[in-house]
């Protein structure tokens, strides 16, 4: 935290440079054995990477990871002076993937299914946001009953998971667990109907 309060606003480079090795040390190589142990834990989480830092000063400030579990869908990390925060997301899709997501969303079937998924996160707290358009897409009628999913181009489910003693302990693991636990419905639905490489 102490490293990260230093790195605020608009450091110059002698700052940064001046952080360097405890940052790395303090911030970013705790990320990396937090990913290892959740990995360890459950193999489904061991394709994971943990950014470095770039010209923008918000990569200083920012400390992120991503665990992949299919093309463009991954679950997401990011420390800061908030804390911890997770996130599952299917984004930046790939060209067909959002037509691809839409057919499974209208699809009575499946479309239920994770209409059902997001409601159950919302009430765990989860914010639901992502690249949603004004209005239904072309082909589908606007009163559609899944018309608010309909119109995503990518789904995000986030939710900071705070900043209290847990987060210097090893129950750091468990809480990303519990998370993981919590999105792996939203994320298998979108492996099993919208990567192509499922």
């Amino acid at each position: 935290m102490d490293v990260l309060l230093h790195l605020q606003g608009e450091p110059s480079h002698a700052v940064r440079q001046q952080y360097r090795a405890d940052r790395e040390r303090l911030v970013r190589q705790p990320m990396i054995a937090l990913l290892n142990d959740v990995a360890d834990a459950d193999p489904r989480y061991e394709d994971f990477s943990v950014w470095h830092y770039r010209t923008n000063s918000w990569w200083w400030q920012h400390q992120g990871a991503v665990i992949r579990l299919g093309r463009k869908i991954e679950i997401g990390l990011r420390f800061d002076l908030d804390g911890l925060r997770i996130q599952g997301a299917w984004w930046y899709p790939d060209p067909g993937q959002v037509d691809t997501f839409r057919k499974a969303v209208a699809a009575e079937g499946s479309g239920h299914e994770l209409s059902a998924i997001v409601k159950d996160l919302r009430k765990k707290g989860y914010e639901i946001s992502g690249d949603v358009m004004k209005r239904p897409p072309r082909g589908y009628p606007s009163d559609h009953s899944r018309t608010d999913l309909l119109r995503h181009r990518s789904l995000i489910a986030a939710q900071p998971l705070g900043c209290d003693d847990w987060l210097h302990t090893p129950e750091a693991v468990g809480k990303v667990l519990a998370a993981a636990d919590d999105l792996d419905a939203m994320l298998t639905w979108l492996v099993r109907h919208v990567n192509s490489s499922a």
